[in-house]
């Protein structure tokens, strides 16, 4: 039979410096940097005495090889010259250094037998391989290139709009985003209040295409704008690599896209012309990461590292900077327009039927006189709260002519301060 396999030399395993067999009087973590010291420590020794050990023996076994040939030439040969050779001597010597060889060899063997075996010295790697799905992935982006959202409440709700439209209504206030959604050549976004079809559909029971992706949209929003506005500050190419390894599931989501779109173009609005710039770039980022992907039929976290490597290319950086000004002006001329469009929707609401003033802040709609118009309407009789209402200066007239002369002065006068009543108009 076989000699069957020794198994002793596991005997000495050293599990982990961190095991659990600290005194509750000891502080735990002073106590496992003790153990990996003592054990480092411990290992450098033994490699330190191996080595010199290593040197001492090599050394001696060239001179055991030196006195060896040496005695034999002695008797093999009749020359007078070699009894000048002290033959005992060097056989002493001969023996000698055996014994030590014998001695060091007997070391090692010895160190060997009782040596801890641990993390860093029971194995070794002999082969490593990176072996790469050809269709990892293929189920997490859409037809439009970006990723689909892992959130199963967000499964099914994302509506995908086309790589060439871009939002068609911005808010002209700086702490509010957009609600509505256009066409142009720059890139794919949606609005964060509604969607409009680009065609007419036939009715269906139930909610239409278009307010599940709001619903998306606004869910996505709520849940990940802050994170958005994080990697909105990322300067460098740098920082916004490493911010997409993190969290690239959700900026590489096409909601993730819109939400970058709509407040580059906000910003622009809003006189912000650096911050525009800046999130601007970190949009077509994403863009371009999705366009990639969608290209090489992969999910755009699989293509983050290789984009900014490209990047790294003179040629490469020249492209990205050359698309990105001109995303830039796109958003430039957008704005422009995109304002006389408000103003003009609020001169309509003017003429239509006013203009809501509770929506005003209030230091912007005190009258003349610095009263706010909304406490003085609300302070006024019914009767002159529905004179005023209706219109008509004719029933204003006969309400005021039923009050006493020194109230109906009184609420006259607050109604000019405030300017809900023109000094000028016909009384």
């Amino acid at each position: 039979m076989s000699k069957p396999f020794n198994y002793s030399k596991w005997d000495n395993i050293e599990l982990s410096d961190d095991e659990d067999d600290v005194h509750p009087n000891i502080d735990r973590e002073s106590w496992f940097r003790m153990k990996h010291r003592s054990r480092v420590e411990r290992e450098e020794r033994e490699e330190k005495e191996k080595k010199k050990i290593t040197v001492e023996t090599t050394g001696d076994n060239l001179r055991i090889d030196e006195i060896t040939r040496t005695l034999a030439s002695i008797k093999n040969s009749d020359d007078s010259d070699d009894e000048l050779e002290d033959v005992d001597g060097l056989e002493a010597e001969l023996e000698s250094l055996n014994t030590k060889v014998q001695m060091r060899q007997e070391r090692i063997d010895e160190m060997e037998k009782k040596k801890k075996w641990n993390v860093d010295n029971m194995c070794k790697v002999v082969e490593e391989r990176t072996i790469v799905n050809p269709k990892a992935g293929e189920t997490a982006y859409s037809s439009s290139g970006y990723a689909l959202p892992t959130d199963s409440k967000d499964k099914g709700k994302v509506e995908s709009t086309g790589s060439k439209k871009v939002e068609k209504a911005v808010s002209s206030s700086a702490s509010k985003k957009s609600t509505e959604q256009e066409s142009t050549s720059s890139s794919s976004t949606t609005s964060k209040k509604k969607l409009e079809p680009s065609k007419p559909s036939k009715a269906k029971a139930g909610p239409t295409p278009a307010s599940v992706a709001m619903l998306s949209y606004h869910e996505f929003t709520e849940k990940y704008a802050d994170l958005l506005e994080e990697f909105m500050t990322k300067s460098t190419l740098s920082q916004s690599k490493d911010f997409l390894i993190q969290h690239g599931d959700i900026l590489l989501q096409e909601n993730a896209a819109n939400y970058l779109l709509l407040a580059s173009l906000e910003d622009e609005m809003n006189g912000l012309r650096d911050k525009m710039r800046l999130t601007a770039r970190q949009s077509q980022l994403i863009s371009n990461i999705t366009e990639l992907a969608k290209s090489m039929k992969t999910h755009p976290g699989n293509v983050i590292i290789p984009f900014f490597k490209r990047l790294e290319e003179k040629v490469h950086l020249m492209g990205f900077n050359k698309g990105w000004e001109g995303f830039v002006q796109n958003l430039i001329k957008r704005a422009v327009v995109k304002k006389k469009e408000i103003d003009e929707e609020k001169a309509k609401e003017i003429e239509e039927g006013g203009v809501d003033l509770h929506e005003i802040p209030k230091e912007e709609r005190l009258g003349p006189g610095g009263l706010d118009p909304i406490e003085v309407f609300e302070s006024l009789p019914s009767s002159l709260q529905e004179a005023f209402e209706s219109r008509d200066t004719d029933v204003l007239k006969k309400v005021l002519m039923d009050m006493p002369p020194e109230e109906a002065e009184m609420h006259m006068k607050r109604c000019v301060d405030s300017g809900l009543w023109n000094q000028n108009s016909e009384e």
